[in-house]
């Protein structure tokens, strides 16, 4: 029997269309013999949604018509099952379609940062990819950055600050950036990924508008020095907390300091995604530096207990020819498949690795203590003290 796999893209993000160009692929490249996909796209109003063609590119070029085309979704559960059940259910014929596991490609904030993983543990649904845990830890750039330190990898450091306090003291946050790090400086929001709200400030005044512009994607900024000259090399890795391995490295192409969403996603047309943007693959880099990337991208993924797979952005400083790990990526655009294809495996295959890594993990959590036997309600209405409420 196939299983059903329910690969959920879209949602509340601002890297919404980017998510929808890595579940085609991902549809796309499953193994037909074993996996029977089903699409759950979910809309920007988070309401979620399938039917015929949500599998198509093409038919996102107009998101109302499609929907008029499909109906609406909810994840239940019937007996032991999860299923995908159409709501409002309809009075004849079946409404429901059993899901045995899935694949989130869901990208950024309200999304990759947990949600979606959060959405499959609440239904004991098994999920290919990073745990609720892992999943949040990684789209907190400042908190993630913690643990790699604590964990003795390199790592930048950062200053932080939160939309209260530069509304209350805008001066005050440029002055404790200013004190730690000199120009230029990188600004980020601390929760969003694709370079969404990136930017370099060379000055007070671009330091000042880079924290705005920042300041209108979240509430919480991360600021740390740019590297110049530097070189981005990044790598997948594939596995869990006990087994893991790195694909080969590559050198993405942009801007000198950073790579843009435009350098990422706008270079290769709607269907390329992150396997389109410009790149050196493999990375032309000393076999010992290749080593080195590689070893602290699994040392890396495994210290924030990830699993599934990742991307790793690693940075070099080409005047000390220090290594940095800038940030791990828990469901990188077109899943990091190039990566993998370079590295000897088909998309097909990785994606099947990810799903029996889903599928073991759900044994191991099955065979865990969730519930204890207790009699605490036993005595609940019966002489025990009864709150009261007041209109």
């Amino acid at each position: 029997m196939k299983v059903n796999v329910a690969v959920f893209f879209g949602g509340r993000s601002v890297e919404h269309e980017v998510s929808i160009i890595t579940a085609m692929q991902a549809i796309s490249a499953l193994d037909q013999e074993r996996y029977f996909p089903v699409p759950v796209y979910m809309t920007k109003d988070g309401l979620m949604y399938s039917g015929p063609g949500f599998d198509a590119i093409e038919s996102y070029r107009d998101v109302p018509a499609l929907l008029k085309k499909g109906y609406p979704v909810t994840l239940a559960r019937a007996g032991g099952d999860v299923v995908l059940t159409r709501f409002p259910v309809k009075l004849f014929g079946s409404a429901e379609t059993p899901i045995h596991a899935a694949l989130p490609a869901v990208h950024g904030a309200n999304a990759e940062d947990g949600t979606v993983a959060g959405l499959c543990e609440a239904f004991g649904l098994p999920y290919a990819g990073c745990d609720v845990t892992a999943s949040a830890l990684c789209m907190d750039k400042a908190a993630s950055k913690a643990v790699l330190a604590q964990a003795g990898l390199p790592v930048l450091p950062c200053v932080t600050a939160s939309a209260s306090e530069y509304a209350s003291g805008a001066d005050a946050v440029i002055g404790r950036i200013e004190e730690r790090f000199e120009y230029p400086v990188i600004v980020k929001p601390n929760n969003l990924g694709s370079s969404v709200g990136v930017s370099k400030a060379g000055d007070r005044e671009a330091l000042a508008d880079a924290l705005d512009m920042a300041f209108r994607f979240t509430h919480r900024v991360l600021a740390e020095q740019c590297l110049s000259p530097m070189r981005e090399i990044n790598c997948a890795v594939l596995g869990d907390s006990e087994h893991a391995a790195a694909s080969v490295c590559e050198r993405p192409f942009g801007g000198l300091d950073f790579l843009s969403y435009g350098d990422k996603y706008q270079s290769g047309g709607a269907k390329g995604g992150m396997a389109s943007a410009g790149r050196e693959l493999p990375a032309d880099i000393p076999q010992e530096v290749s080593e080195r990337v590689r070893k602290l991208s699994v040392a890396a993924f495994q210290a924030l207990d990830c699993a599934g797979v990742a991307r790793v952005d690693c940075m070099i400083d080409d005047k000390t020819g220090e290594i940095y790990v800038n940030e791990l990526n828990t469901i990188p655009g077109s899943l990091a498949f190039y990566l993998w294809e370079a590295s000897g495996m088909s998309f097909s295959e990785q994606l099947t690795g990810m799903i029996k890594l889903a599928l073991a993990r759900k044994r191991r959590r099955d065979a865990l203590i969730t519930t204890i036997p207790t009699n605490i309600l036993s005595g609940a209405g019966a002489g025990a003290k009864q709150s009261k409420t007041t209109k």
